[in-house]
């Protein structure tokens, strides 16, 4: 039965682009497989409007769908197909009246089921292999998924697909996977799967390429006396000296402590810290004394 994407997206034939966009992000919040994770039939839908939502936001693949239908991908070769048929008409009517006198140039339905079918033949009969269709595919991860090489199992067009996630994988980046779309037409080989990643916000890290950026608090002895401190880093605790008289936002950067370059192993960006200086509160009657102390001992003439 062929697919009305129009009624999947849940739009008018005429419906804007705006209303398309605003009709996918919509049904899209509803059955994300994050919000699903054991609801297949969300899964389903949701590759659906996947699927409707790149036709019909491409003007040029919608324009292909609104006049070929389900044969939307094939439209060069319809098109050629008519102009072919067409050509073939115009220079074989011969007398009878008008050369439209009751029906199309391709001799109406039957005519055009003829043109189709043709379309799908090669000479000596033999029939095009057409490529099947692409699938687009997003994944959301957090920054330590991202950190790491791993493997994850995704769920497309009701197959479970287990893919490789290479360490230092970008945030909006698109990789294939040959052979995993839609099945060919006539024997023709499948397409491919495009898979695009989305990397959450992290609380403590942020990700600027291959550098990472944090801000560590350090107290006012700390910052004027120096001392050491302990780092949680998405590879583990690492130690830091903290030197005398450190001044509040100083930044200090850790070599190849930052995240893994794609496809590179061994290879890091740094980490880069900022020291925030926390003020001391609720000072006791002997601190503020101590504080006075300090300050007549600063003073200048």
């Amino acid at each position: 039965m062929a697919t009305d994407y129009y009624k999947v997206l849940g739009v008018d034939r005429k419906a804007t682009a705006e209303q398309i966009k605003a009709a996918y992000r919509k049904l899209a919040r509803k059955l994300h497989p994050d919000l699903n994770p054991n609801d297949n039939d969300a899964k389903k839908k949701f590759q659906e409007i996947n699927e409707a939502n790149e036709v019909l936001s491409d003007p040029a693949t919608r324009k292909n769908y609104d006049e070929f239908g389900d044969q939307w991908k094939h439209a060069d070769q319809m098109r050629e197909a008519q102009k072919q048929r067409s050509q073939q008409w115009q220079g074989g009517a011969t007398g009878g009246g008008s050369g439209f006198g009751g029906s199309d140039a391709f001799g109406g339905a039957e005519g055009y089921d003829d043109m189709f079918s043709s379309m799908f033949s090669g000479r000596g009969g033999r029939q095009v292999k057409f490529r099947g269709p692409d699938f687009q595919a997003e994944v959301r991860l957090d920054l330590l998924s991202a950190f790491k090489t791993h493997k994850q199992t995704l769920t497309v067009n009701g197959k479970q697909i287990r893919i490789t996630v290479p360490a230092g994988i970008e945030d909006g980046q698109t990789i294939k996977i040959s052979g995993h779309g839609g099945p060919g037409a006539n024997g023709g080989p499948h397409g491919d799967l495009y898979i695009t990643f989305h990397i959450d916000p992290d609380p403590k890290f942020q990700r600027v390429g291959k550098d990472l950026y944090t801000t560590e608090n350090i107290s006012l002895t700390t910052a004027m006396l120096g001392g050491a401190l302990t780092l949680n880093t998405l590879e583990g605790a690492v130690k830091l000296n903290v030197a005398p008289e450190t001044q509040n936002n100083t930044k200090v950067k850790l070599k190849g402590k930052g995240f893994p370059i794609y496809k590179k192993d061994g290879h890091f960006g740094d980490l880069y810290v900022t020291y925030n200086v926390e003020l001391p509160k609720g000072l006791s009657k002997e601190e503020k004394e101590l504080f006075q102390q300090l300050a007549e001992l600063r003073k200048t003439d």
